[in-house]
């Protein structure tokens, strides 16, 4: 099993909600919705860790609930919360529709003649008949 999410702990094998954990969780969801910032609504919300962490935390579905984490958020919230970011870097510049590039496709063509000697050992005749290949490589559909 991987890191376990703030919110939770592990007692007999299980997850469990920490009860004060899940208060600041809630709080920086609606901290986050309001208007603020990752920073300040991590600030807010009494959570101390990185910005990208805290970013993460915003969308992760663990906390909708599964066979092994108990829900702590709504899915409504999950979704505003996801929701809430995309605007924001779309906002910001952050996302961008990329330019569809045609790809240019190159043919290769290989010529070989037919080799002149053959050698009892294969590797040797694979060697021998492998250094008359010829390539050429053939763009844009010439």
């Amino acid at each position: 099993m991987g890191h376990t999410p703030y919110g939770y702990i592990i007692e007999n094998g299980q997850a469990v909600i920490d009860e004060k954990a899940v208060v600041q969780i809630k709080d920086l969801f609606k901290a986050y919705l309001s208007g603020l910032s990752l920073t300040d609504a991590s600030k807010k919300a009494g959570i101390n860790r990185y910005h990208a962490t805290i970013a993460r935390m915003l969308t992760d579905k663990r906390y909708l609930g599964d066979n092994f984490y108990p829900q702590i958020i709504s899915e409504d919230i999950l979704i505003l919360a996801e929701a809430e970011k995309l605007r924001r870097a779309q906002m910001l510049g952050r996302i961008r529709d990329l330019e569809v590039r045609k790809p240019v496709l190159s043919t290769l063509r290989f010529t070989s003649p037919k080799p002149e000697r053959l050698h009892d050992d294969p590797f040797k005749q694979a060697e021998y008949a492998y250094s008359f290949i010829e390539s050429e490589v053939i763009t844009g559909g010439e």
